[in-house]
């Protein structure tokens, strides 16, 4: 005997690893549609083996970096590497607050569903 298919909406998906608003919202808290593009909750860990993105922290994303947190080299990588993992230019990614702190907020000049697309498909690879 088969079973019934049933479709599913993509409203309706779920991560599990990651803390999702609703249903009805796809994306996660650390991830914010802004009027010319999206806003990313970032939580920095400067000084890491290597850099790579690193699931949740307190609902912000955590990304690890191999730079120090000296003369802006982690802001630096920061933007570099985000740019990089959504396959922008480095002008289309801007740290926007926390210059200074490890909890910090980036502006991403691009469609939310892009971004998340490209951070969800790196973050499944890595864990």
């Amino acid at each position: 005997m088969a079973l019934p298919m049933t479709r599913v909406h993509p409203s309706q998906f779920r991560i599990d690893n990651f803390e999702i608003v609703s249903t009805a919202d796809r994306f996660p808290v650390w991830l914010h549609q802004d009027s010319t593009g999206c806003v990313l909750d970032v939580h920095v860990v400067p000084n890491a083996r290597r850099t790579e993105l690193d699931g949740e922290h307190g609902g912000a994303l955590r990304v690890r970096l191999g730079a120090p947190a000296v003369d802006g080299k982690a802001n630096a990588a920061l933007t570099d590497y985000l740019a990089q993992c959504c396959e922008l230019p480095r002008r289309a990614v801007q740290l926007k607050s926390g210059l200074s702190a490890r909890r910090k907020r980036v502006w991403i000049d691009a469609p939310i569903d892009a971004v998340w697309l490209r951070l969800s498909a790196l973050l499944q690879q890595s864990g």
